[in-house]
């Protein structure tokens, strides 16, 4: 595996995640929804179970409130890397990307915080489901086209 390879996947992962979180602020903004609180409540059950301080609560309180987001776009961009690892670093057709990047990172996500008792999926709402689904379909097509633009055409010049 080449390292311009993973650069690539983790480049690839970062877009992905801007773009879910843009889908997720303007499914706020059409909807007039609050923000979730699930990556604060991820990222202070993550800081238990390592035994990490945070703090006093006074502090521990912003110290998972910017630790939430960073655990995101850390597992969007570990995500790139494991799809460039998979890919072997060549492009596959973007529906089949899509699907393998956004539906990666959801079940990822969603898997550790059902595993840390922040969720249950299996009590979510319909409408729960697609305030999640579209913002992993958003990110699963913004890492794949950036993927899929970083690679070579199969009959160009190597890199």
């Amino acid at each position: 595996m080449r390292a311009s390879h993973l650069a690539d996947g983790a480049i690839a992962g970062a877009v992905g995640s801007a773009a879910l979180n843009v889908v997720s602020y303007l499914d706020m903004v059409l909807r007039a929804r609050p923000a979730s609180s699930t990556p604060e409540t991820t990222a202070g059950r993550l800081a238990g179970a390592a035994h990490v301080d945070l703090g006093p609560e006074d502090r521990a309180v912003n110290r998972r409130s910017g630790l939430g987001p960073l655990l995101g776009y850390g597992m969007g961009i570990a995500a790139g890397v494991g799809y460039a690892v998979l890919a072997r670093g060549r492009r596959m057709p973007l529906a089949l990307a899509t699907g393998v990047l956004g539906g990666g990172v959801m079940t990822m996500s969603d898997g550790s915080m059902a595993l840390l008792g922040v969720t249950d999926p299996r009590r979510w709402r319909r409408s729960d489901w697609i305030a999640d689904i579209v913002p992993h379909v958003a990110y699963g097509m913004a890492a794949a086209a950036t993927w899929n633009r970083l690679r070579p055409p199969v009959s160009g010049r190597g890199r």
